[in-house]
Order: structure tokens, then C-alpha cells, then sequence
């Protein structure tokens, strides 16, 4: 009696042993790549599993969502000789769980080696204009790279970002400069396409007042009213010349600038004599 329940004792502990080293629960986002006494076995799906426990299977857990991988900041130099600093994210996801277990020790890992040496190969053939203004063409270039080289181990690359670029402090002065002068150049370009619209204007006006003398003088008034319309001005009324030239001409002054106007034809000249003009032409005498 004592031989059958010990014998029955051994029997649960067995039971118990193999229970929690034979059943498995696997999560609808992971796959179970089952290994029996070393060999590759078929692959497990989700849910309540059994395995041949006492190490005869081994189940290895694979995670089949979208990893999202950063990538430590990567110091290279251009293809224009500019030392820059980038930092990158690549999302990489597990399409053959058997292959990412069989055929690379540590997909994870190898994968981040992978997209740091890529990342650096590529920024030396790529200039800093094509980091800071076409990121999406390079992102585009380092998936397609790393993709074929994480291909043969079951993981896809879906995508590749450009996470920051840095430059030295010297080249962002530079640039900024850049910037500004570049900024200065298209304001003096506006400033003189508006002076020569505003003048092209100015002329057709001219020309158009210049057919019609009355507009002219309309125009004097209508500056004249807005200018009244402050409080404190000071008021130019300029004044036709062909108003006050009859006063001109009573005062003896001329428009034009020959000097002042002769003296009228009908004053009497001054008597001159013959001794005058002796006297006036005799040597001074010595004192």
C-alpha cells in the first residue's frame, strides 16, 4: 500500500512538473517557434498551446509588432565637406518569426547595427542641402538599403525618419547671414520694381493733366483740402506765373533773367555839355 502511494505522489509531482513546462499561452500580437530536441519544428499561433514538456520542446516567443527603433546620433561628414550630426528612427516589424530566430542570433540589436553604419555610408554621398531640404529622399534611401539587408532574416523595414539634423554653430551663422542678405536683396528688388511702377504711373498722369490745363489746378485744390484737414499746417498755395506778371511788369522787373527792364522811352534824357565832357576827360592834377 505505501509502494502505491508513493508511487502515486511521484506521478502528480510528475504531472505538475510537466503541466507547467508543457502548456503555453501565446498573445494574438506573438507566434511560438517550437524547437524539439533541437530541431525545428512548425510554427504556433495564438492561444492555448501544448508542447512535449521535460525539454524535449522548447517554444520561443516572437513579437510581431511594429518595433520602433532609435538610432544613436550618427557624426559624419557630407559629400560638401560640412560635419553634421543626425539622429534617425527606423520602424522594422518580424514577417517570419522562424527566420528572425534561425538566421540571426539577435534581430533587434542587428538591425540597430545595421541602420547606424548605413546611416553614416549615406550621409557622406548626400550633401547638407539635400538633409535640410529633402529628408523624405533620404529617409526613402535608408529604408531601401536596410531593408535588403534585414530581408534575410524574416524582418521588414517599413519606414526610416530623419529625426534631427545638427549643424556646428559657424555654419548656422553662415547661413543665417545667408538668409538675411538674401532677404535685403529681394526688399531692395521690390522696393525698385515699386519706384518704377510709381514713376511709369507719375508720367501717364503728366501726360494726361498736361491735355487738360484745368485739371491741373483741380488737383492744387484737392491737395489743399487734405491738407486742411489737420489742425496744425503749414499751406504752399503756388501761384501762376501769368497772374501777377502784370504787376511785374509795373514794377520794372522782367520774368526772364536778362537783368532788370529798361527804363521807359518817354523820361528825358540828361544834358550833357562840351565842358563836361573836357572836364570829365582832363588828367587829375599833382598835388
Amino acid at each position: 500500500m505505501e509502494v502505491v502511494i508513493a508511487v502515486l505522489v511521484i506521478l502528480v509531482i510528475l504531472a505538475l512538473i510537466g503541466g507547467s513546462t508543457g502548456v503555453r499561452i501565446i498573445n494574438e500580437y506573438e507566434r511560438g517557434v517550437v524547437f524539439r530536441l533541437g530541431r525545428l519544428k512548425n510554427l504556433k499561433g495564438p492561444g492555448f498551446r501544448l508542447i512535449v514538456p521535460f525539454g524535449f520542446d522548447r517554444l520561443v516567443k516572437v513579437d510581431l509588432r511594429t518595433v520602433t527603433l532609435e538610432v544613436p546620433p550618427q557624426e559624419a561628414i557630407t559629400l560638401d565637406n560640412v560635419t553634421v550630426k543626425v539622429l534617425a528612427v527606423v520602424y522594422f516589424q518580424v514577417v517570419h518569426p522562424q527566420d528572425a530566430i534561425t538566421k540571426v542570433q539577435n534581430y533587434y540589436n542587428a538591425t540597430s547595427q545595421i541602420a547606424q553604419s548605413t546611416l553614416r555610408s549615406v550621409l557622406g554621398q548626400s550633401s547638407m542641402h539635400d538633409l535640410l531640404a529633402d529628408r523624405s529622399k533620404l529617409g526613402a534611401t535608408l529604408q531601401r538599403m536596410i531593408d535588403e539587408h534585414t530581408e534575410p532574416w524574416g524582418v521588414k523595414v517599413s519606414s526610416v525618419e530623419v529625426k534631427d539634423v545638427e549643424l556646428p554653430e559657424s555654419m548656422q551663422r553662415a547661413m543665417a547671414r545667408q538668409a538675411e542678405a538674401e532677404r535685403e536683396r529681394q526688399a531692395k528688388i521690390i522696393h525698385a520694381q515699386g519706384e518704377f511702377d510709381s514713376a511709369a504711373k507719375l508720367t501717364e498722369a503728366a501726360a494726361l493733366i498736361a491735355t487738360q490745363p484745368s485739371a491741373l489746378q483741380l488737383r492744387y485744390l484737392q491737395t489743399l483740402s487734405e491738407i486742411g484737414a489737420e489742425q496744425s499746417s503749414v499751406i504752399v498755395f503756388p501761384m501762376p506765373m501769368d497772374i501777377i506778371k502784370p504787376f511785374l511788369d509795373l514794377t520794372g522787373y522782367s520774368l526772364r533773367d536778362d537783368g532788370p527792364a529798361p527804363p521807359p522811352a518817354d523820361l528825358p534824357r540828361p544834358y550833357v555839355t562840351r565842358a563836361s565832357v573836357m572836364q570829365k576827360n582832363e588828367p587829375p592834377k599833382a598835388s
